[in-house]
């Protein structure tokens, strides 16, 4: 069974022997969206670590079989399922697996997931729970449907239809996560209230409602993203502290050890082990 991870780790399917994998060939329809179709060509199996990331992961299962949700000591199956913005340790794992997996960012996620993003509570859950009959209808239309051209087609029409007329984000909400991005999570929360002209415990109480964290720790998975991916990608744990703004190295090693439950070294030992 291979081995793949969900989240800031670049371990990226498309390169994993096996899996078929499709990708729009324009730009979606919504802003802030990513979609991908995946297929276990070999019936390999699915392993996923789910790991924190600036998005909301939303994947829709087309396959017979359900996928297996871990999280702690338990466990569910689920066709379907979103992973909030920092989930807490859990793996997915699944047979002959074939998907849609979708990538939206708290903008777009906030427009069509039906609930706030903090309603999510740090959660790999199913998505019928959320969308309820909705989750069932598009799940089947997608698996009728004869290509993976459709099957983007139609997952980037449910999304736009279900972001038409759903309450859009404060701007200024928009607009410090837009900065915290941008910054690469190195923000002080007091400069990012400034900016919008608001006190910090109005920032604190309108980005948490709407994004699902608070604005520090937004900026904490923002910068523990970037570092992730320098970690995969075989830098040095010295030079990822410095190059993403950690005090030092044990301020990294705390912070990849809250998000990822895990150290660094462990976290770029995924990547070797699931090459």
């Amino acid at each position: 069974m291979r081995r793949h991870q969900m989240g800031s780790a670049p371990v990226h399917r498309e390169a994993e022997d096996g899996w078929e994998v499709a990708v729009p060939v324009g730009r979606p329809a919504l802003d802030g969206v990513r979609m991908a179709g995946f297929r276990d060509r070999v019936a390999a199996g699915l392993d996923m670590r789910v790991l924190p990331q600036p998005a909301v992961v939303v994947v829709i299962g087309l396959g017979d079989d359900p996928m297996t949700v871990r999280s702690g000591a338990a466990s569910r199956p689920a066709r379907s399922l979103v992973a909030s913005l920092s989930p807490g340790p859990a793996r997915i794992r699944g047979e002959r697996v074939e998907c849609v997996e979708v990538c939206l960012s708290p903008r777009a996620a906030y427009a069509v997931l039906g609930v706030s993003p903090r309603e999510l509570d740090g959660t790999v859950t199913g998505l019928e729970d959320l969308w309820g009959r909705h989750e069932r209808l598009l799940r089947e239309r997608l698996a009728d449907a004869g290509t993976w051209r459709e099957r983007l087609g139609l997952t980037d029409e449910f999304l736009a239809e279900r972001a038409a007329g759903a309450p859009s984000m404060s701007p200024e909400v928009a607009a410090v996560w837009d900065t915290i991005v941008a910054r690469r999570g190195r923000v002080r929360v007091a400069d990012l209230a400034a900016s919008c002209g608001w006190s910090r415990k109005r920032l604190w109480s309108r980005f948490s409602a709407q994004i699902g964290l608070t604005p520090k720790r937004a900026a904490m998975l923002v910068r523990f993203d970037h570092a992730a991916r320098a970690l995969c990608a075989g830098a040095s744990i010295s030079d990822v502290a410095l190059a993403c703004g950690y005090a030092d190295q044990p301020h990294l090693h705390r912070d990849v050890l809250a998000l990822a439950g895990c150290t660094p070294g462990a976290l770029a030992g995924m990547a070797t082990s699931a090459g």
